[in-house]
This record gives C-alpha cells, structure tokens and sequence, in this order.
C-alpha cells in the first residue's frame, strides 16, 4: 500500500495518490492531470477511481479530463447529480483497490454530497480517512457555500455536519490518520493548521469543533461565528464542477501563443482583454505595460485572481516571467480561468523595443512616510484583511481592503492622493495597479508594508491578538 499526499501551496490543497497491488486512486485531483497519469505509470500502476469529496468550490477539478485519459470511473457520494455520469456510491459503500477497501461515508454539512473516504488496509485496519472539506487540521468545513443549491441556511447545515462529525468520524479509531482537502490559507475553513495531517484523536483533543461535550447549538454558533464572505468565484467553481467542462489541454494550446508586441496591443485595445502582469512586484513597480493589472505569480495567485476579476470568461493576456507561460495558463485554469489568449513574447523588453508606452508606480520607503507623516497631504490607507487592521495598524490610517476593492472604488476619490500598505508590498501593489488601470493616478506603494513601518517611530494601535476578535 502506498499513499501520497500531493499538496499545492497556492491553493492549499491536498490532492491524494493512493496505490495497492497495481491500481490506483486520485483523491480530489487539481485540473491538470499529467503528474497523477505519470506517478501512476511510473509506478506500474492503473489508476481505477477518481475519488470526489464533493463539488468543489476552491477550485475546478481535473476528474473528467482524468477520466478521459485512463478511464477511471468517477465516484461521488450520495446525492451528487452532475451534468456526466459517475458512481454514485451509497453510504457504507466499500471499493475494493488492489488489497484495500475504500468505504464512503457520506458527511454532509460543508455541503450535502459531501462525503469521506475511509481506508481499511490488507489487515482490515481502519488505517486512514480523506475528509475533504468535512474535516481540516484544527477547523471543519464551513458551512455557508451550499445554502442555495441545499435551500438550507447555514445554521442548518451546520447542525448536519456536526451530526456527520459526531456519527461517522469521531467514532472511529484515535489512531486513524486524517488526511484533509486543505491547510491553512484556504478560505473553506477559518482556523486551519499547516500541519496537512493528524489523527483522529489528536483532533479531538485538540480541535475547537470536536470537543467531546460540545452540543449542536455550541457548535452551531462557534462555526458559523465569525465567517467571511467566500470568494465571489467560490460559486461559479462549484457550477463548472458539476458540468463538462473544456479540456485542460485544450486550454493550455490556446492560452500559450506567443503574441507579439503589436498584436498584443491590439487585443488589448480592441478584443477586450485584461493584461495580466504576473511578474514580481518590483518589475511591475519599475515598469509594466499601461493599464495593466498585476496580480504576481510567486504571491497567492489563484486565490487573488478569483477573488479580483468578476468574470470567469474574461479574455486575458499575459505577461509573465520568462518560461513560465504554461505555469501562469495552467494556475489560471485551477480557478476557472480558460479565456487566456496568450502573452507577450519577449516580455517588457520586446515592449519597449517596439516603442511602446511604458507605466510605472510611484513608491516611497517607509522612513518617507514618518517624516512625511505629520504634516501629510496624502491619506494613509491599509489595504490588509479587516482583522490584520484590528488587531494593529498605524494610527490615523484608513481600512480598505484589497478583497473589497471592487466594491469600495467609490470610496475613492480621484482628486485625493492615497500612500497605500499591505503587510508586506503584494498586495499593495495589486491594489495600486487595479486604480491605475481605472483611472486614479495619485496612488503611491509604499515598499515593504506593514512590516516596513513598524521598524519607524510612527504611533501604532496597541496589538489585539486576532483570536480574540469577533
């Protein structure tokens, strides 16, 4: 028996590589499928099932273009209904791969398919359970995606997930490892570990939704408490999931033409396209093609780009690092991102050396803003998550977060000047580039963020631990 615990840290996803006796199964695969085809064949094995944990909002799967590829058969859990056809499994249902059984509990809460995937090993051990979203490492699943397509409100389905918990996951054996759907960073939990890990009896002594005496109503309110908004393209994911969906390789041969200086222009002026700059935010920063969004590839990439750009079907073109247009087209596609058109050969260089206008982001350092600071005619924003400002920020500085940017862009007001920080400079610049592109010109970055300010003797808020904040 051999087990692989495939993890991407943009999305913070565990996907799962499971082998007994020649066959094997891809638990919760990410869209592109050459590394689970190519693990499998490397091993000698057959991959015989694609295992889904439930309709995923986070990002859109690759099981049918697996499918299609090795014909495998897909398994969902009770109550699924997609647009293709599956194994609809029934709760208890056992799958027998290689000399291991596969049962499936179905779990519903974080939404009503919902289901785990327990492991029972050559010796009848209940050896481990690929929770998905029903279970994380310190956190459960949150239970406000599937209020709509359930017509359950999320109190409702949380009170199912803790039955589910309660019934099918906590009784098993305290040394069952759980391997979960996501770590820390992903926005389907709120207080998950990086740890990608653990078992059931360190999570039930350990994890705040599994106390041994907690009652429906405790839990109800603890995991509903507190909860963000989901990303707007949480949804839209979810609906691809259940549909057939273009192939990946389909979308890499369209999205990686190289388009020259001119052509590039000409999509971007006349087709409608965004220019996506994905380089790093000091390249961007230096100089970027005019009215360019930059959402950088070596930062939370996948996420931003869903949370940032309202329409799944926006034509994009790129600029990226040199020899990774197929990385950028293929993170793209892992949120549902398939109109790319191509990018631009030669990058900024080529862009130049055809005459092109050139952009750049004023930035000043940290120590400019102190001295600046008291007799400023700019207004200092912080473009963190609500609760990094709550629990510390400079005093007189104004909260508009990136995510909200949308939202908020009539808050800003064309004829003021805004200094605007993050933690770090990511995302700072993101939110500089997305007002430049609109039309507000008085913005400047200032470099190295929050963190950055705090080493200068400019007042600060005293620290609220984030834990403590509701």
């Amino acid at each position: 028996m051999h087990i692989e615990q495939i993890y991407t840290g943009c999305l913070a996803h565990g996907a799962y590589y499971i082998e007994s006796n020649g066959e094997a199964a891809i638990v919760d695969p990410l869209r592109e499928t050459k590394d689970y085809i190519e693990k499998a064949e490397s091993r000698g094995a057959k991959i015989k099932y694609i295992l889904e944990t439930h309709f995923h909002a986070d990002f859109v799967s690759g099981h049918l273009d697996l499918a299609h590829k090795t014909g495998a058969q897909i398994v969902y859990g009770p109550t699924a209904s997609p647009e293709y056809d599956i194994h609809l499994a029934t709760d208890g249902e056992e799958l027998k791969l290689g000399n291991i059984t596969l049962k499936v509990l179905h779990t519903p809460g974080h939404t009503m398919e919902s289901s785990c995937f327990l492991l029972i090993d050559e010796n009848g051990k209940e050896h481990s359970i690929f929770t998905g979203d029903t279970l994380f490492i310190g956190d459960v699943g949150r239970p406000d995606l599937a209020q709509k397509a359930a017509n359950l409100t999320q109190e409702q389905l949380a009170a199912t997930l803790y039955h589910s918990l309660r019934d099918k996951v906590m009784t098993l054996p305290h040394d069952t490892i759980v391997y979960p759907g996501h770590g820390a960073g992903s926005a389907c939990g709120k207080h998950m570990s990086s740890q990608t890990w653990d078992t059931i009896g360190n999570q039930i002594a350990t994890n705040y939704a599994l106390r041994a005496d907690m009652t429906e109503e405790e839990f109800v309110k603890e995991v509903t408490d507190g909860l963000l908004p989901p990303p707007q393209y949480f949804p839209k994911n979810a609906a691809m999931n259940k549909k057939d969906i273009v192939s990946i390789d389909n979308v890499l041969e369209r999205g990686t033409v190289a388009l020259d200086p001119d052509t590039f222009e000409a999509m971007a002026n006349h087709e409608g396209a965004m220019v996506l700059d994905t380089r790093s935010e000091a390249d961007f920063v230096a100089g970027h093609v005019p009215n360019s969004i930059f959402i950088g590839i070596d930062g939370s990439f996948a996420p931003w780009v869903g949370a940032l750009v309202a329409d799944l079907n926006q034509p994009l073109v790129l600029i990226t690092p040199d020899g990774r247009e197929e990385e950028v087209v293929t993170r793209l596609s892992r949120v549902g991102y398939d109109n790319t058109l191509g990018y631009l050969e030669g990058g900024l260089a080529a862009w130049k050396a055809a005459g092109k206008e050139v952009g750049t982001i004023e930035q000043v350092t940290a120590e400019q803003v102190a001295e600046g600071f008291e007799g400023r005619t700019w207004e200092l924003l912080d473009v963190r998550k609500p609760g990094e400002f709550e629990a510390e920020h400079i005093d007189g500085a104004n909260s508009l977060p990136l995510d909200y940017v949308n939202e908020k862009m009539d808050a800003i007001d064309p004829n003021k000047t805004y200094w605007a920080h993050c933690a770090g400079g990511y995302r700072s610049v993101i939110f500089n580039s997305i007002l430049k592109a609109r039309g507000f010109h008085n913005v400047v970055d200032i470099a190295g963020g929050f963190k950055a300010l705090e080493g200068t003797a400019l007042p600060k808020t005293d620290y609220v631990c984030p834990s403590t904040l509701k």
